[in-house]
């Protein structure tokens, strides 16, 4: 009986394994996925990764955004289009698989 019980445990463990493991695979590739978006567009101004300053002064760390305003606010500017009220900034439009990407790696690299 504690063989058959063991037995029973050790296929709940995996099933929950299959379970989740994936799900993180598929969370760390979208992360990085918004990473190498914003590399390609937004690094030559703002600091994009946990550290490091911003190259353009007046551009923020995208590691503080999450300190002036929810990150999921970002989604419609993200998929309509960001503008900013400075010249120096170009519009940037994703689609909505790339915006939730960015969104996901967003939240993952904020400063508490």
């Amino acid at each position: 009986m504690e063989a058959l019980s063991q037995k029973l445990r050790c296929m709940a463990t995996a099933t929950i394994v299959a379970v989740i493991v994936p799900g993180q695979t598929a969370f760390a590739q979208s992360a990085r996925h918004g990473e190498e978006l914003l590399v390609k567009s937004c690094a030559p101004c703002h600091a994009v990764g946990r550290n490091g300053e911003s190259s353009n002064r007046l551009a923020p760390p995208f590691r503080t955004l999450g300190q002036r305003y929810p990150i999921e606010s970002l989604e419609e500017s993200l998929g309509e289009g960001i503008m900013s009220g400075h010249p120096d900034m170009p519009e940037f439009k994703f689609d909505a698989k790339d915006v939730d990407a960015i969104i996901v790696y967003l939240k993952s690299i904020q400063q508490r």
